[in-house]
């Protein structure tokens, strides 16, 4: 007795589904670039200016020196602490995120170093960091 057995069916590729977003793809830039167009037909003069400063900008990083004999400096003046505190202060209150960058002498005491970040904490600094630089090798 022969037995019976249905046609194999053949598998087949649907791309109705690939020509939908291919015809979504078409519109997407065709109305795009109508938007570019519309842009650039309108007719204004910019004015110009002779120095172009930001409005507002992230100021650089205060820098704070300490000598291997314990002496602070800040932009090249030195100071005590009780004056780097109110100068970093004012730099806060001027911007919030204002960040120092510590550069300690690889002689100096340790302690001074504390010292100095503590001024920091107490002048309300959130971004203190220290100044290396690599090994040679």
């Amino acid at each position: 007795m022969p037995l019976k057995s249905l046609p194999v069916e053949e598998p087949t590729l649907n791309l109705t589904p690939m020509v939908d977003i291919v015809f979504l793809l078409i519109i997407f830039f065709m109305v795009g670039t109508q938007f570019a167009e519309m842009e650039r037909s309108i007719d204004v003069q910019l004015p110009t200016v002779s120095s172009v400063t930001p409005l507002t900008g992230v100021p650089d990083a205060k820098v704070v020196d300490i000598h291997a004999d314990g002496k602070i400096e800040y932009e090249g003046e030195e100071q005590s602490l009780e004056t780097l505190q109110e100068t970093l202060k004012t730099a806060q209150e001027n911007y919030s995120g204002q960040a120092v960058v510590l550069r300690g002498d690889q002689r100096c005491a340790y302690q001074q170093i504390m010292n100095v970040i503590a001024v920091c904490k107490r002048a309300k600094i959130a971004s203190i960091s220290l100044a290396n630089k690599p090994e040679q090798e």
